[in-house]
């Protein structure tokens, strides 16, 4: 649990993403699907889900939204300075925004307690000892 606000910003830092006291940052995940290398462009996406209502986002971003395989909708924001992917919202989470894990730079986060599409994993990437671990989504 943070006990001061904590700023999650983009490469360039025209966008930020400010979370509120008192909530808790705890890397939720590490996805291993095809998708979030793309969006990445690294081995595996990783991402920190918090309230909606404890996040506060500032700066211009333009947003791109793909479907999942379950059928629901992801939706990237970005930065539209640096192309950074900052912040994102799912179907899957309603009341809830993932910031991208790197865009804390600084900040003290918890290894990731899932590891996700694991199908997709490349061997040599290692997840967190005690993560839960799924061939495909956690359903």
């Amino acid at each position: 649990m943070v006990t001061e606000p904590v700023i999650a910003r983009c490469h360039c830092g025209a966008v930020s993403v400010t979370v509120a006291e008192g909530v808790p940052l705890a890397v939720i995940n590490m996805c291993h699907c095809q998708a979030c290398q793309r969006r990445t462009g690294s081995p595996f996406g990783s991402i920190v889900w918090v309230p909606e209502a404890a996040a506060t986002m500032a700066g211009e971003t333009r947003s791109y939204a793909r479907p999942t395989d379950e059928g629901r909708r992801f939706t990237s924001n970005f930065c539209v300075a640096c192309g950074s992917n900052i912040w994102f919202a799912a179907e899957k989470n309603p009341g809830l925004i993932g910031i991208a894990a790197g865009c804390f730079a600084g900040t003290t986060l918890g290894a990731p307690r899932l590891s996700v599409w694991e199908e997709h994993r490349l061997p040599w990437v290692v997840v967190p000892e005690g993560a839960a671990r799924y061939p495909k989504g956690r359903g």
